[in-house]
């Protein structure tokens, strides 16, 4: 067989048909040209790049570069580190914002940057794939650092090749996963899982958004109602722990036009006044949390954010997926409706090789916000007798 090969792409729809169909990775929507393209189209500045590896001429691998702009502050929003490191690395970049390469999609939170074929040499796929990352980083000016996101811990034996490209590995926040249990068929079958503390938090949520008026978005009611939506969603960004950057709405009109009833966007409104909403999209067998906006000074009174929480998993449930990703942030509240922490890493590196190996030094004293972790489930034969 002949060597690996790699070409970069600016555009998703440069990528010729043939490649697509060799990689057979569109039956994961993420890696769809269409979804691509959606995030691509609507969000012009943002430098999106797509490496393709071939062999034979054959396309074996694809993964997904996203330049962007951003304050220093934003990245370390959700890092509990003393306050003389923060200075110090504020001085490393000279208080400025600063320009980072993502290796992966900012808008998402999990394994959704990268796509090896099975039948793929992956560590020389991925030895390719970190060496156009490392090209492509010293061809883009200005450019302060890189950082590949986010990998499952049993991904950590194939994408720890990346630490002989200069990258040093850090954890970042966890995803909240809600693995359904198959017997769940309807919600009350869910809420007679849970504990009996818990099964009040849900009850409790939503008798008080009782107030609210919620229904799905069709494609023109999205489009009627996107001003207030990206009002609301930017709402949620400046309340969040960490946020790389503002999606434009646009985006979502566009996954709602392709994928229809499996790009869900729900409503809340107080009276006529849109005062929260969710998204969601169901890939495969799951059900991935996307955005999420509400009105915060009405948030306590309606209980709008755990109504939403709630109504995930009622999303899931009547579409009997195996589970929820409700992604990063607000880890403790989505713990006590069930969902449990997986752990991602991230690799990070500066173009400039000494602050480079100040930061391998550094990322050894970083510690993510720590949280309760409830356990919300009562134990499997405890629920049997109770419903029984």
């Amino acid at each position: 067989m002949q060597p690996f090969t790699s070409i970069i792409y600016d555009s998703v729809y440069d990528i010729p048909p043939k490649h697509w169909e060799a990689l057979n990775c569109v039956r994961n929507v993420y890696f769809s040209p269409e979804f691509l393209n959606a995030f691509e189209s609507s969000n012009p500045k943002i430098k999106f790049q797509y490496i393709l590896v071939l062999q034979d001429n054959n396309a074996v691998a694809l993964a997904l570069t996203q330049t962007i702009e951003l304050g220093v502050d934003a990245i370390l929003k959700n890092i509990k580190i003393s306050r003389g490191l923060k200075r110090f690395i504020h001085s490393l970049f000279c208080n400025n914002r600063i320009r980072i390469m993502f290796g992966g999609n900012i808008f998402l939170s999990g394994e959704h940057g990268l796509f090896i074929n099975e039948k793929t040499n992956k560590t020389e796929a991925l030895r390719v794939i970190a060496k156009e990352i490392k090209a492509l980083a010293k061809s883009t000016k200005p450019l302060h650092a890189v950082l590949v996101k986010d990998f499952l811990n049993q991904s950590l034996g194939l994408t720890h090749h990346f630490k002989n490209f200069g990258f040093s590995p850090m954890h970042v926040e966890p995803n909240m996963i809600l693995e359904l249990d198959t017997n769940w068929k309807t919600y009350e079958d869910y809420k007679n899982a849970l504990k009996s503390k818990y099964r009040v938090k849900v009850n409790k949520a939503d008798k008080t958004s009782e107030t609210l008026t919620a229904r799905l978005f069709s494609e023109s009611d999205f489009a009627t109602y996107k001003d207030e939506l990206q009002k609301l969603y930017e709402n949620t960004i400046a309340n969040a722990n960490f946020n790389a950057q503002v999606l434009d709405l646009n985006t979502y009109i566009k996954l709602r036009a392709i994928y229809h009833e499996n790009f869900i966007v729900k409503a809340y409104f107080i009276k006529d006044e849109l005062i929260g909403f969710l998204t969601a999209l169901a890939n495969n067998n799951h059900l991935d949390a996307h955005f999420i906006g509400l009105n915060y000074t009405l948030n306590k009174k309606h209980a709008i954010y755990p109504r939403i929480l709630n109504d995930y998993v009622r999303i899931g449930i009547k579409k009997q997926v195996s589970h929820i990703n409700f992604g990063r942030t607000a880890s403790e509240i989505k713990s006590t409706i069930g969902a449990v922490p997986v752990d991602l890493t991230v690799y990070i590196r500066h173009k400039r090789p000494l602050i480079n190996s100040i930061i391998s030094v550094l990322i050894q004293r970083v510690n993510i916000k720590e949280f309760k972790q409830h356990k919300a489930f009562k134990k499997k034969k405890e629920a049997i007798r109770t419903s029984s």
